[in-house]
């Protein structure tokens, strides 16, 4: 899954990218306003968590314009300003969640995969294929009831599979949502990663789809 994080603050968004990694996220950072407008406008995100405070321009703006021209994804903010005049106005700009600093990091991992959950239509904190299981507030996958150890980038691959359960997803797409914006569509490192996952799985639930890439699908 990937996502934007706007944060001026560079030490508390060096603290929070390996944080997201670690849960399963691609993350896209940035420190200036206008870059992370343009970015979230192009750019296939399943979230943002955005500081409200950012250099250029700033975080109700850059909410505003992503949802002038459409742009759904949720969007979780950061800020200081913990009055609620303030969080009305993070609100009334398009923001779907508000958390104020300081905060714990843990906290901002549960909100950000509950907003996710509820903008892709899953209501349950599980999401479930075949034997195959996705614990969303917990981070972990189950597997015949079994706990499933995972690599950082092997959990991102399949949590993606899992929320686009019977969807084919072409290989452009899955590699931007696994690795960093430098990924190579032509390099194997996807194919490798996949065959990984699939040895893990020990069961065929991601089926390849000639010519159009992947599809994770409860055996028949």
């Amino acid at each position: 899954m990937r996502i934007l994080l706007a944060e001026d603050d560079h030490d508390l968004a060096q603290r929070l990218q390996p944080l997201l990694e670690q849960a399963g996220f691609v993350v896209d950072a940035f420190a200036d306003g206008h870059a992370a407008e343009e970015h979230g406008q192009v750019e296939d995100l399943q979230a943002a968590i955005v500081d409200l405070g950012l250099p250029g321009l700033d975080g109700l703006s850059i909410i505003e314009r992503w949802r002038a021209n459409g742009r759904t994804f949720p969007v979780l903010v950061l800020t200081a300003r913990g009055r609620w005049h303030d969080k009305l106005a993070g609100f009334d700009a398009g923001a779907d969640d508000y958390l104020t600093k300081p905060f714990q990091p843990d906290e901002l991992v549960l909100r950000l995969r509950a907003l996710i959950r509820r903008s892709t239509g899953h209501a349950s904190p599980r999401l479930q294929c075949g034997p195959l299981q996705l614990d969303v507030n917990a981070g972990r996958f189950s597997l015949h009831g079994s706990e499933l150890a995972l690599s950082p980038q092997e959990f991102r691959l399949l949590g993606y599979f899992m929320h686009h359960v019977d969807t084919v997803i072409g290989r452009e797409r899955l590699g931007e949502h696994v690795f960093d914006s430098g990924f190579d569509p032509d390099s194997n490192a996807l194919d490798v990663l996949l065959g990984r996952v699939r040895r893990k799985l020990d069961i065929d639930l991601i089926q390849t789809v000639r010519g159009q890439g992947w599809r994770l699908t409860a055996p028949a």
